[in-house]
């Protein structure tokens, strides 16, 4: 098994002892949670769950371009929400970045998330190059 990580400044920087994301013999690429930060100002982006969720996948999206891969070679995502009530608002958001062919998904509330923000997504796809 070769492993290569996977390093983005169009999403946010790792504020821990992880990675944004590992490729796993070149094939599989397994993100870390993505949360709604500004990439660039490491801000968290909105209050409510849709702009938060918004800026989570475009978050997500940036680590899996950088990686040969894309929304549409995602198998599997993991969905953390601090508020489980607020699923129908992130499910419509998800939506539009998961139109067609939607992974398998698993969708769990949570007590806390990094920054006291309300989601966390992470996934893992299949690298196209």
């Amino acid at each position: 098994m070769t492993k290569s990580l996977v390093l983005t400044p169009n999403a946010p920087a790792p504020i821990g002892p992880y990675s944004q994301g590992a490729k796993v013999s070149g094939t599989l690429l397994f993100t870390a949670g993505q949360i709604p930060l500004n990439p660039k100002t490491g801000i968290v982006i909105g209050v409510h769950i849709a702009t938060q969720t918004q800026q989570a996948l475009e978050n997500l999206k940036a680590i899996l371009e950088q990686a040969g891969a894309s929304l549409e070679s995602v198998i599997k995502t993991t969905v953390y929400l601090k508020d489980m009530n607020e699923f129908s608002d992130m499910n419509k958001v998800y939506g539009e970045f998961f139109k067609n062919n939607p992974p398998a998904r698993t969708t769990v509330e949570v007590s806390r998330l990094p920054k006291d923000v309300r989601i966390e997504i992470e996934a893992v796809a299949e690298v196209l190059s």
